[in-house]
């Protein structure tokens, strides 16, 4: 459980500084390619390390198989509908909506695999989603309207199935590995962004970009595949619930980034709820 906690501490810091330099590369070369250049390279360097266990899920198309397939597939599709929620909307009322995430993955892994979580440790993640919905929600004041904003609705949708891709990959990491799995989600996401990329005549293009801003493109490639990695290897040590609960909290890094370097205003719940997160989370960690 202890290794499996520090697994998910590791997700959350390297998603929150690696969604820092996504957002970068989203603003500068777009979705399709960022995705695709984070999935071709997550691929092409766990395949030594998967080859073993793909070949073998591959020949047996046993239960395991299944799930990675369907795996990547969701996490793919939640991909593309928060990009499309980000493009609809703003990003200080798409975010929010995405602490839904944390509770889609707990009640299918409560369903599926009956796993179950103390008082203490339930009342906790409530606490620490609420904590990040404060956060992530940058508006002055709650308005009656939040829920009427252009992209919510879309942003709920890819939260339920961004939470159930959590899930999967969770799943598929307990059947197979932590590692056959990323493997197979990633190259899923390759494929899939690929397909579309050369479509469009950008295929080659995203490889230029790559040349052309390493110092962005390298560590978000890196940090991003690492944290998937870490996240799979949390959820077999210990609960799903827990697991996504903490490696979601990596937007309280994204938000000190902000505070920090790009001199961001926090408003008073913004505070409130950041203190909230940050308690919710430690004390989550260490009872757990």
């Amino acid at each position: 459980m202890s290794t499996g906690i520090i697994f998910a501490i590791i997700a959350m810091v390297s998603w929150g500084f690696g969604d820092f330099l996504i957002q970068r590369s989203l603003r500068k070369i777009g979705d399709w390619e960022t995705l695709f250049l984070i999935t071709f390279f997550g691929a092409l360097v766990l395949l030594p390390f998967a080859w073993k266990d793909i070949g073998t899920l591959i020949q047996d198309m046993g239960p395991g198989f299944i799930i990675l397939i369907a795996g990547g597939i969701i996490l793919l599709v939640a991909a593309l509908l928060e990009f499309e929620a980000l493009k609809r909307g703003k990003i200080s009322v798409i975010e929010p909506a995405w602490s839904l995430e944390i509770p889609t993955a707990g009640i299918l892994a409560f369903i599926v695999l009956g796993e179950t979580l103390t008082f203490h440790q339930t009342a906790l993640i409530a606490l620490l989603i609420v904590g990040l919905f404060l956060i992530s929600f940058r508006g002055q004041a709650f308005s009656k309207s939040f829920l009427l904003e252009k992209g919510v609705s879309l942003a709920i949708v890819a939260a339920i199935v961004m939470g159930s891709a959590n899930f999967f990959v969770g799943w598929g990491a307990r059947e197979t590995s932590p590692i056959a799995v990323n493997f197979a989600v990633s190259f899923i996401g390759a494929l899939g962004s690929g397909i579309f990329l050369a479509i469009k005549g950008k295929f080659f293009g995203s490889f230029r970009h790559l040349v052309e801003s390493p110092r962005v493109m390298i560590p978000m490639i890196a940090l991003d595949n690492i944290a998937w990695v870490a996240f799979s290897y949390g959820m077999v040590l210990a609960p799903i619930g827990i697991t996504v609960a903490l490696s979601e909290s990596y937007i309280l890094i994204a938000v000190l980034l902000g505070f920090v370097i790009a001199k961001e205003r926090l408003e008073r719940h913004q505070y409130l709820g950041l203190g909230l997160a940050i308690l919710s989370a430690i004390v989550l960690a260490t009872i757990s």
